[in-house]
């Protein structure tokens, strides 16, 4: 059945064979994306999240293979987040000990030892929510001992708050919608010295969004050392602020060069700031409640670091009713026979919604070139972070699902 989707295609995307940062900004570097994979791979409980090759779904798709990046084990938070938010706030920590301290060099296994309690104890780190990434700051300052404050806007399910505050933070509504909640927060932490650690960055704040970019990379990393030389055609990444997508398309840029792949954000039709970015050339900003169950990706305006590197990295966009982010839900859930089932919030299975919309509809299918021969990966981002609603869509829990598959 048919559902409201569109696509574009970029107007402004780098020539196939431009380098990184040629005629662009270059903000995510090689250095940056190393630094983060040799600190968040030192943790403890670190190990890559799985790349599941899903043939059956692709030969349903008419597409060459598909790939999806399973998160939902990263960390026990059931979300890619842990990697961006807990390593920027491992990083602030270092830096505040490094300066009480002069030391030059301090790592997270002096954070973990307790060495620097009471430094780190005197610090607090908030950010405004959806739910996924207050969850992974939440964590880290519950892992390296500092004092965490959350701020969620209205439409943020009791699920997701109640899965902040079991890391001890405290979690503030905002009325509004969550670029309500990102004002809020950095107005409060300036008024409170508290340390803002947020995936979006504006005029002024950049560093912090830096870091949690070049944790994302991690993904990345992974993706390419399980894929080896295959490498796939398309990447299709849910965009958000555009953190992750532009994160996960500076590391396959500057990891592949000319060869990189044909890079899709992909965004719910009602939370389309970077589609309609991307459309005008220049960023826009998308009002009103931004009410979508997709609820990561119910963002009105794209990071300025993310727009930097999608406003050339992105080749296209695709836009997709609630109803195909649900399908993608059911679709992984329920496996043809001999694939395994995968369990995907309705974040985590947006490039599969984008993937359901092409085949729906031959137009958009057309303007993301896809055919028969086209590799696909898929980046599952979540998986059931509000059991609740997972129950509600997929009629099971994630328990039963996997134990049925």
């Amino acid at each position: 059945m048919k559902h409201e989707a569109r696509a574009i295609r970029n107007p402004s995307a780098a020539p196939a064979g431009e380098h990184y940062g040629a005629a662009r900004s270059a903000v995510l570097s090689h250095s940056g994306f190393s630094a983060a994979l040799a600190e968040i791979s030192s943790w403890p409980g670190y190990a890559p999240t799985p790349l599941v090759a899903l043939p059956a779904l692709a030969r349903t798709l008419d597409v060459g293979g598909i790939h999806y990046k399973d998160e939902r084990g990263r960390f026990g938070l059931r979300s890619f987040k842990a990697l961006g938010g807990a390593y920027a706030v491992a990083n602030v920590l270092r830096k505040k000990v490094a300066v009480a301290t002069g030391k030059t060099r301090v790592d997270s296994r002096d954070l973990l030892s307790g060495a620097y309690a009471d430094i780190v104890g005197g610090a607090t780190v908030t950010c405004a929510t959806d739910g996924n990434h207050g969850r992974s700051v939440a964590w880290g300052a519950q892992l390296f001992g500092c004092r965490c404050v959350i701020f969620v806007h209205e439409h943020v399910s009791q699920g997701r708050r109640d899965a902040i505050a079991r890391y001890g933070a405290e979690v503030r509504e905002v009325k509004g919608n969550y670029d309500d909640a990102v004002r809020h927060a950095a107005a409060t932490a300036a008024a409170n010295d508290w340390t803002v650690v947020s995936d979006t960055s504006y005029p002024g704040y950049r560093d912090i969004p830096l870091d949690v970019m070049h944790g994302y990379g991690v993904m990345a990393a992974e993706i390419a050392e399980e894929l080896g030389e295959q490498l796939p055609t398309h990447v299709f990444a849910q965009a958000g602020v555009g953190a992750l997508a532009a994160a996960i398309c500076a590391s396959f840029w500057l990891r592949w060069g000319a060869r990189r792949p044909s890079f899709i954000v992909v965004e719910p039709t009602r939370a389309d700031c970077v589609y309609q970015s991307l459309a005008a050339g220049h960023p826009v900003v998308v009002g009103g409640s931004l009410d979508t169950v997709m609820a990561g990706l119910a963002c009105g305006e794209v990071s300025e670091l993310a727009w930097e590197i999608l406003h050339g990295g992105a080749n296209a966009a695709v836009a997709v009713a609630d109803a195909y982010a649900l399908d993608a839900m059911r679709t992984l859930a329920f496996p043809a026979t001999g694939e395994p089932a995968i369990v995907a919030g309705e974040t985590g299975g947006t490039g599969l919604a984008a993937l359901l919309a092409a085949r729906d509809y031959p137009d958009i299918r057309a303007t993301l070139q896809l055919d028969g021969g086209s590799r696909v990966l898929l980046l599952g981002s979540e998986g059931d972070t509000d059991a609740r609603i997972y129950l509600e869509v997929v009629g099971r829990t994630a328990e039963e699902v996997l134990n049925e598959s």
